[in-house]
């Protein structure tokens, strides 16, 4: 069984039912999508920021690939649009470089650019240096989740949305629970993949061990859209912030331009967006793009990151734990920010690996 069904929960359950275990998916909100997975930037990340060696990392670049490959396969809308990341002080110009070696170590290709070289690629561009990432690209994920969905049902796997875990109980070798506080079930084995809940979720079951949950933080981000055309066919990406990778212009499928997220760590799920907030994007972005106009940002939408680390922490990995680690027939993965999208498929032979592994039955 399978408890969420975003794009990493639907990814899950295609790589569950393929190797002859299809799973029953657990949703509940009214459809597939709706959280996380649905307030991104839809970018499909190169897996530059990661530290060598984590999941972040490993996870990012193999599952960048997959993805690419699963997008020709299936025909879903992507474009391997690229990105550059710039340095707009000569303070950053040391950042950019620490970003340049872990490319290196990671074997992400990039492309060191001086300030005229990438205004020759982007004119309306202003830096002092930057990186091309030619591997960065964008995707529908609406689209995405709705092959992975197809294909996990056409292999047995069944979707319920409006269906809540509202209690769990471990018993045994399997684990009990109540949906929507009145229908009762019972799994041989349990994928929690709640996103946002997914914490609050193995606090819930009664019997397992609360060492093993680890605290949530809630970065908030916004977005802004650009009013009219945008100048610029490329992402661009500033240094990172704590929390983010700072706030950079992303592309949809159409051209259209969006600015965000920025990082508001919040405690409650309030997805509306301040419009106070854009004078801050419109000083952010003009660091690399002087020229955008005054009125040309609109409130977009906002989307909330589930951390593991707090502010002024150092940025977690993901954690994808199984019975080798906590004893009952679970499957936990917390902290699924980004980037989780990019990522989804290569999370889902992960875990797949894990349940062969880990648990019988």
């Amino acid at each position: 069984m399978v408890i969420g069904a975003g794009v990493i929960g639907l990814a899950i359950a295609r790589a569950l039912a393929a190797v002859g275990r299809p799973p029953l998916v657990l949703e509940a909100g009214s459809s597939f999508g709706t959280g996380v997975s649905s307030r991104n930037s839809e970018v499909i990340h190169a897996g530059l920021y990661y530290p060598p060696g984590s999941l972040k990392a490993r996870l990012c670049i193999a599952g960048r690939e997959s993805l690419y490959a699963y997008c020709d396969a299936r025909g879903i809308g992507h474009r391997r649009c690229g990105k550059l990341i710039v340095a707009c002080t000569e303070g950053e110009l040391e950042g950019l470089t620490r970003i340049a070696a872990t490319g290196d170590a990671l074997g992400v290709p990039l492309e060191p650019l001086a300030a005229g070289q990438a205004q020759r690629l982007e004119p309306q561009l202003a830096c002092r240096a930057a990186l091309h990432s030619p591997c960065t690209g964008i995707v529908d994920a609406h689209a995405l989740m709705l092959a992975l969905l197809g294909d996990a049902e056409s292999a047995g796997a069944q979707l319920v949305c409006s269906a809540e875990v509202t209690a769990l109980r471990l018993a045994g070798r399997l684990i009990e629970l109540e949906v929507n506080a009145r229908e009762h079930l019972a799994a041989r084995l349990v994928i929690n993949c709640a996103g946002l809940a997914a914490p609050e979720l193995a606090r819930r079951i009664e019997g397992f061990p609360a060492a093993h949950v680890p605290r949530r933080f809630l970065a908030k981000g916004s977005y802004f859209g650009l009013r009219g055309r945008s100048p610029f066919s490329r992402l661009v990406y500033p240094m990172p912030e704590p929390g983010g990778l700072g706030i950079h212009l992303t592309l949809d499928l159409a051209g259209r331009a969006r600015f965000g997220p920025d990082v508001e760590w919040v405690q409650d799920q309030d997805l509306g967006v301040d419009a106070r907030r854009a004078s801050a994007f419109y000083g952010a972005i003009r660091r690399y793009w002087p020229a955008l106009p005054d009125g040309a940002l609109q409130a977009a939408y906002a989307g909330l990151r589930p951390k593991l680390s707090g502010p002024g922490e150092p940025a977690a990995d993901f954690r994808i734990e199984g019975p080798a680690v906590h004893g009952a027939p679970l499957v936990n993965l917390f902290g699924m920010e980004s980037p989780g999208l990019t990522a989804s498929l290569a999370i889902a032979a992960h875990v797949a690996q894990t349940v062969r592994e880990q648990c019988s039955g």
